[in-house]
């Protein structure tokens, strides 16, 4: 029943009654109009785990589904949030990875935020859980949707084989510096399959360690390269990856602060982290932001959205 996190602004609700709660959303949604307050009230104060009891409390006293139920209530942005809520945090991933490749188009940053950030053990389960679903491996899809580079750089990542452990080989960090910097800053033209050996394979503490090299040897920050050398989808999966090394949260923080800066809102990018971080980090993903912009998440939330989407968006923040 506990969170999956322990940095959450969503909690384990105290005196827990999933068939109370059931009842309560069952009346929000009776009669003309819905009580979206209700709806607020109880899915952003409960945690995912919660969440799925209530769930199965609804259909043994309705006979119905309950995110059926209120997806056919409500409708916008609102909805995307308040279904999200009532998934697994894997089944979430894997539902907004499968939406960002229906249709025409792809929507890469999808790809990029979620396989760029997620832990082997996560990625493991929502390749399961898609094959569930759709009946599909997630790497024939992500092969059918991607190409080039951008395509085997997220295949890597699939296969969920990074070094998870915390040990640092320090010859072998200075040599992963130095064939980078011969791959890319050092040449004409970039041989990007280093820089994917080293970025896709390497553990969280040997890669600070060849980013600190990397420093020493070419004077500039590996991210500063990358940019230089790569463009496109690829510079934003390998961005990805060092900065989710470097400081997941911030990684987030920049994320929100980009999806609502400027004219008009990414709100799949701002429903997505919101939904999938508010029991894991959110705290540090707050601490961060208002350390890098200046200004609180919540204000920036509550500035860029309105109705019941802002509620739910700002209770999810948890306050300033």
């Amino acid at each position: 029943m506990a969170a999956i996190g322990n940095r959450g602004t969503v909690t384990e609700a105290a005196g827990f009654d999933p068939e109370a709660d059931a009842q309560r959303l069952r009346g929000a949604m009776k009669g003309a109009g819905t009580d979206e307050a209700a709806v607020v009230d109880v899915l952003s104060h409960r945690t995912i785990a919660q969440r799925q009891r209530i769930k199965e409390a609804f259909k043994q006293a309705v006979g119905k589904d309950l995110a059926d139920e209120l997806s056919s209530e409500l409708s916008g942005n609102f909805r995307s949030v308040v279904l999200g809520l009532l998934m697994l945090a894997p089944v979430y991933d894997a539902y907004e990875l499968r939406n960002a490749m229906k249709g025409a188009g792809t929507e890469e940053a999808c790809l990029v935020d979620i396989l760029a950030s997620r832990t082997n053990a996560e990625i493991k389960t929502i390749n399961a859980f898609y094959k569930k679903e759709y009946g599909k491996d997630l790497e024939d899809a992500v092969c059918g949707d991607t190409s080039g580079m951008f395509q085997r750089v997220l295949v890597s990542l699939l296969t969920a084989g990074r070094d998870e452990s915390d040990k640092v080989d320090e010859a072998q960090a200075v040599l992963d510096a130095k064939e980078i910097y011969e791959a890319g800053e050092a040449r004409w033209g970039t041989d990007e399959v280093k820089f994917l050996t080293v970025l896709c394979v390497r553990n969280q503490n040997h890669l600070l360690r060849v980013f600190q090299e990397y420093q020493k040897i070419s004077g500039r920050d590996i991210e500063d390269s990358i940019k230089r050398e790569m463009s496109g989808c690829l510079e934003d999966v390998f961005l990805a990856i060092v900065k989710c090394m470097r400081n997941k949260p911030a990684f987030f923080a920049e994320r929100l602060y980009k999806s609502m800066k400027g004219l008009g809102t990414t709100d799949t990018v701002l429903i997505r982290i919101m939904v999938a971080r508010a029991e894991i980090d959110m705290l540090d993903i707050k601490a961060q932001f208002l350390k890098m912009y200046g200004k609180t998440l919540y204000s920036f939330i509550k500035g860029d959205t309105s109705g019941d989407y802002r509620k739910i968006l700002l209770e999810l923040c948890g306050g300033e």
